[in-house]
């Protein structure tokens, strides 16, 4: 193999790479959210960028998932409106175009957004307006992820599910639920599930971040998810993580993340390394943006350094987000070949070397 360039944070920007776990409602710029506020008269813990930056961002004080949620609490005050959503959608899909994401999965509940009287089908058209505009402009390919929320009552997630069938084909690609896993059961929602895979949409749930295997195991059995949220805790069940790699299963994994909502109790101990050796589809995600201060190329440099991967692990690593999107069949070949011959022109690599 050719001398490969040495691993860099400007290396990783400039890699094709896809982000599949993505929250619209954690992923705003904190200047964004200021102005939104002042738009439309809501006041804030602190109106200053960089104060209400220091009460968004989470950093290793954050003790539980629990914990980490609360900033979204802030964040969603600001996104009742149209025009705040678009806007919120629009600048997220050019943040990650800028460090080379050419596929985004964004997800949102939006039945968070509703209190100042929109329908969900205003909130939804908002998001996939901004996400569209930023495709004309920037080339980057999006797609919406409608999400149920563990604690609310089960007929709120049938009702979401009812919107994302409204939605396929139309900028929707996926369901999932998200939220605290402890005491609220995937299973619960399993009606919901049943809507989306009846009408052949793909689905991905939150599981195994706050809880333990069984909660996959739910995720899987009972709701049909393709993929996992998370999925830190899978390593407890061995049984389960051979099915989970013999099915191609993806987990999506967001380090930082991850250490900030304790779902692991630092980078070190974190699965991601044995996953991968394992040979399970490993993703790299965001998770949010804003809250967890990051991109998917620190992400990628995290675990790097973390875990020693080398060029062509992150190679695979970006090439399993690529084959794990929800993106249609004959799109997902495409976008592949792209972004392997891009990968290995930039870096260097011999495709036959991996």
């Amino acid at each position: 193999m050719s001398q490969t360039p040495e691993i860099t944070l400007d290396l990783l920007e400039a890699l094709p790479k896809t982000d599949l776990h993505c929250h619209l409602d954690g992923s705003l710029r904190v200047e964004s959210v200021v102005a939104m506020a002042k738009q439309h008269n809501v006041v804030l813990p602190e109106m200053e960028p960089a104060k209400l930056k220091k009460i968004l961002v989470m950093d290793q004080n954050c003790r539980s998932l629990v914990d980490y949620l609360k900033a979204f609490d802030v964040t969603l005050q600001v996104m009742q409106w149209e025009d705040t959503l678009e806007r919120a959608a629009y600048e997220l899909a050019l943040d990650a175009h800028k460090e080379n994401v050419v596929y985004l999965e964004v997800r949102y509940a939006p039945c968070l957004h509703l209190r100042e009287g929109l329908t969900l089908q205003q909130v939804n058209d908002a998001v996939l307006k901004g996400l569209k505009r930023a495709e004309h402009e920037t080339g980057i390919i999006t797609g919406v992820i409608i999400c149920g929320i563990r604690m609310m009552p089960p007929e709120e997630s049938l009702r979401l599910a009812e919107l994302a069938v409204e939605y396929k084909g139309k900028g929707v690609v996926g369901f999932d639920l998200a939220g605290a896993e402890a005491n609220f059961p995937a299973k619960h929602h399993r009606e919901a599930y049943y809507l989306v895979l009846d009408n052949n949409i793909n689905c991905t749930c939150h599981a195994g971040e706050a809880f333990g295997p069984e909660s996959i195991s739910q995720a899987l059995h009972y709701c049909g998810a393709h993929r996992i949220g998370h999925g830190t805790r899978l390593k407890e069940n061995h049984d389960l993580l051979d099915y989970v790699n013999d099915h191609r299963i993806a987990l999506e994994i967001c380090p930082t993340s991850n250490v900030q909502t304790c779902a692991v109790e630092s980078l070190e101990t974190h699965p991601l390394r044995f996953y991968y050796d394992y040979g399970l589809r490993v993703t790299i995600n965001t998770d949010n943006r804003l809250i967890s201060d990051t991109t998917v190329s620190r992400e990628l440099l995290v675990a790097c350094k973390t875990f020693k991967f080398n060029l062509g692990d992150v190679r695979n690593l970006i090439i399993h987000g690529v084959k794990s999107s929800f993106l249609g069949y004959h799109e997902k070949v495409k976008l592949l070949r792209q972004v392997i011959r891009t990968i290995d022109d930039t870096c260097g690599l011999k495709s036959d070397n991996f």
